[in-house]
């Protein structure tokens, strides 16, 4: 989980700001985000999840893996703070109806076996003025490089096997794929290691990035 840990700062600060953009008032207050409800699809032990809640976002929190809802159910309780987690797919709660004005999934689609049901499903659940907001893993030789091989093999920060390289989504992929389901995907950056430690923003979407958007014009 330490990788993950040392990533969440610079993804919060990312998913924020595509909030204000969408929801320019967003207080700046301790609770900004009160009133909006929110999705964490793939919310493994709810270290994205947590920070939403405590800027008083009403937070649903999704993972296909039961260890991983029992602990994060277990923590939120400890930390005395009301997140609705669940063992579910996104596909299933999506079938439910469900609505949500902010949807989010960090490292996850690159590991999806079916991404344009799964994309599908994000738009089913986005309420017409809503931003979904994506992280993922460039289909790129050098995210290979560095996301794969170094972290996997070299410097073994995540399990061996942990990534399919084939399933790396390229920036134009992803455009076109939530384009398909009626989602404009108009802001994205990248995410690199910042010297110190830590990671930051940067222009180049080669290994890590982030896109967010809505529904383009018609698209619902």
């Amino acid at each position: 989980m330490a990788p993950l840990h040392a990533f969440t700062p610079v993804r919060i600060e990312y998913i924020l700001a595509a909030i204000r953009r969408f929801f320019p008032a967003t207080t700046s207050g301790p609770k900004p985000l009160t009133g909006l409800r929110v999705l964490d699809i793939g919310c493994g032990g709810g270290l994205l999840a947590e920070p939403m809640a405590r800027l008083g976002a009403s937070v649903t929190g999704i993972d296909v893996t039961a260890p991983a809802i029992a602990a994060a159910s277990a923590h939120a309780a400890a930390m005395h703070l009301a997140i609705d987690y669940h063992t579910i797919t996104a596909e299933d709660l999506a079938a439910t109806d469900a609505q949500f004005d902010v949807i989010y999934s960090s490292e996850v689609i690159e590991h999806v076996a079916d991404r344009p049901a799964f994309i599908t499903a994000i738009a089913r659940m986005l309420k017409p003025d809503g931003v979904v907001v994506i992280t993922t893993i460039n289909r790129s030789l050098r995210a290979l490089l560095l996301a794969k091989i170094a972290l996997e093999y070299v410097v073994r920060l995540v399990p061996a096997g942990t990534h399919d390289p084939t399933k790396f989504v390229r920036p134009d992929e992803l455009r076109a794929e939530f384009a398909a389901a009626g989602i404009l995907l108009d802001d994205m950056v990248g995410f690199a290691p910042r010297p110190g430690g830590g990671f930051m923003t940067i222009g180049s979407l080669a290994v890590n990035y982030a896109a967010s958007g809505g529904f383009a014009a018609g698209g619902r």
